[in-house]
C-alpha cells in the first residue's frame, strides 16, 4: 500500500450539536443554485457516457460554469404566463475532437449532448416547467488548454493512476446534527412524490433555512405555489396552512426519533414575505423563481451533503459539473464525505470527524499533499486506541478513490 501523508488530530472543540446557537440551510430542486448545479452535472454525466460509449474512456471536460438567467412571469390565481423564458447557459471544457486511428478526425456534437441533457432532466424533475415553451438552454464549451489536457491524459494513458488536474481542498464531516437532517429532510419530503399528491398546489422550488437557539428550532421555509391550481387568495392561504401544518408534524417526529435526549420547541415560518391584505403571495407559473428574475449560478448552492453550513468548514468548490476522473474539486469532496461517514459508522465513540484533502495539480489523486482528519472522541484517553482505525480507513479509500467515477455516473453519490 502507497505511504500516504495522513494526519490524525484531536478537535479541541466540542460537537456542533452542543452549540448554543446553529445555522443551516439548504436550496432545493427548483431553486435557480440548484438548476444551475444539475445543469452542470447532467451535462458532465452525459459527456462522460457518450465518450465512454464512443472510446472506451471518459475524456477531458468540465462545465462547471453555469449561469441561470431568470426570465419574467405573470402569475395570478387560476392562471398565469411566462412572458420571457428562462435562460441557461451552459460554460466550460470539452473534448470536440478525436483522432481515430485509421487518421480520420472525430466531431462530438458537445452542444447537443449538453441541451438535451439539460431538457431531459427539467422535464423528469419539473411538473409545470416546460423545457421547450419556457426555457432556452444555450451552450458555449472550448477545448480545454493543453496542459491541462495533457495532464489528464498522462495519467490515464502512461501511469493508469489518474493526475489531479488541480491543487484543491476537499472538505466534509460527519455526522450531520438533528437541525441539519431535519433542514435537508424537510425540503425532500416537500418535494417528494407522495407531498405533491396530496398538495400538488406546492412547487418545486423549496428553500429551508434553521436556525437552533438552545432547545428551540426555528424553520423559515420558502415554497413557491402553483397559480394556475390555486383559485384565489383565501385557497393560498389554506394551502400555506397546511403546509406550515405538515412541516411541523413532520419536523416533530422526526427530532423525536433523531435525537430521543432532548424536547425541541419547533417553530415554522412559511414564506414570511407574503403581505395577504395587499395580494402579494409567493405564486409562479411553473413552480420555481427562476421564471421572474431570480438567477442561478453553479457552486453558489449546497454543498457535497446536500447543506449549507456555516458553522463548518467548506469548500468553495463547485462539485458539480466537473469531470469524476481527475477533477479534485468533485472527488475530494465526495471521498472526504465518503472517509468521514465511514469512521462515525464503523469507529466507535467518536461523537464527530472532520475531513480535508489537499491535493497537488499533477500528482496522483489516490495520494494527496494532505490528508487530515480532525476527531471529537467521546472520551479523549480514546484517541489514540482508534487513531489507527481511522488511518485505516482513510487508506482504503485513497486506495478506492477510482470508483467514485463509477458511482458518480450512476447517481450513487449526492454532490449537491
Amino acid at each position: 500500500m502507497t505511504s500516504r501523508n495522513i494526519e490524525v488530530e484531536l478537535a479541541d472543540y466540542s460537537p456542533v450539536s452542543e452549540w448554543r446557537i446553529e445555522l443551516v440551510e439548504r436550496k432545493g430542486l427548483g431553486h435557480p443554485d440548484y438548476i444551475a448545479d444539475a445543469a452542470s452535472e447532467v451535462s458532465s454525466v452525459a459527456l462522460s457516457k457518450y465518450y465512454l460509449e464512443n472510446y472506451n474512456m471518459i475524456l477531458h471536460h468540465n462545465v462547471d460554469k453555469v449561469l441561470v438567467v431568470g426570465g419574467q412571469s405573470k402569475p395570478r390565481f387560476g392562471g398565469g404566463e411566462v412572458l420571457h423564458p428562462i435562460y441557461i447557459l451552459i460554460a466550460g471544457r470539452a473534448t470536440e475532437f478525436v483522432s481515430l486511428s485509421n487518421g480520420s478526425l472525430d466531431r462530438i456534437p458537445v452542444g447537443t449532448i449538453v441541451i438535451d441533457a439539460v431538457k431531459k432532466w427539467i422535464s423528469q424533475n419539473f411538473r409545470f416547467l416546460d423545457p421547450e415553451r419556457h426555457v432556452i438552454v444555450d451552450y458555449m464549451i472550448r477545448t480545454g488548454s493543453v496542459d491541462l489536457v495533457q495532464t489528464y491524459e498522462t495519467g490515464l494513458k502512461e501511469k493508469h493512476r489518474p493526475l489531479a488536474n488541480d491543487t484543491s481542498i476537499g472538505v466534509s464531516y460527519a455526522p450531520l446534527t438533528p437541525l441539519e437532517g431535519i433542514v435537508l429532510g424537510v425540503e425532500r419530503y416537500l418535494n417528494s412524490r407522495e407531498f405533491k399528491e396530496k398538495l400538488p398546489e406546492v412547487g418545486e422550488d423549496i428553500k429551508v433555512m434553521g436556525l437552533r437557539v438552545e432547545n428551540e428550532v426555528r424553520l423559515t421555509v420558502a415554497a413557491a405555489m402553483i397559480s394556475h391550481l390555486i383559485n384565489d387568495l383565501s385557497h393560498y392561504l389554506s394551502v400555506k396552512e397546511e403546509l406550515t401544518n405538515r412541516v411541523e408534524d413532520y419536523v416533530v417526529k422526526e427530532l423525536s426519533r433523531i435525537d430521543e435526549t432532548r424536547k425541541y420547541d419547533i417553530k415554522v415560518f412559511v414564506n414570511s414575505a407574503d403581505i395577504p391584505e395587499k395580494n402579494s403571495v409567493y405564486i409562479t407559473v411553473t413552480g420555481t423563481s427562476a421564471e421572474h428574475g431570480d438567477d442561478g449560478m453553479t457552486g453558489r448552492g449546497n454543498r457535497v451533503n446536500g447543506l449549507i453550513t456555516p458553522m463548518r468548514p467548506m469548500s468553495l468548490e463547485a462539485t458539480a459539473g466537473k469531470n469524476a476522473v481527475t477533477h479534485v474539486g468533485k472527488i475530494y469532496n465526495v471521498l472526504a464525505n465518503k472517509i468521514a461517514v465511514r469512521i462515525i459508522n464503523e469507529v466507535p465513540k467518536v461523537k464527530e470527524v472532520y475531513v480535508e484533502l489537499l491535493s497537488r495539480i499533477g500528482h496522483p489523486i489516490d495520494d494527496p499533499q494532505m490528508a487530515l482528519v480532525r476527531l471529537i472522541p467521546a472520551q479523549k484517553e480514546a484517541f489514540n486506541v482508534i487513531k489507527s482505525d481511522v488511518t485505516e480507513i482513510v487508506n482504503e479509500e485513497l486506495e478506492n478513490i477510482t470508483k467514485i467515477t463509477h458511482e458518480v455516473l450512476s447517481g450513487k453519490v449526492m454532490l449537491f
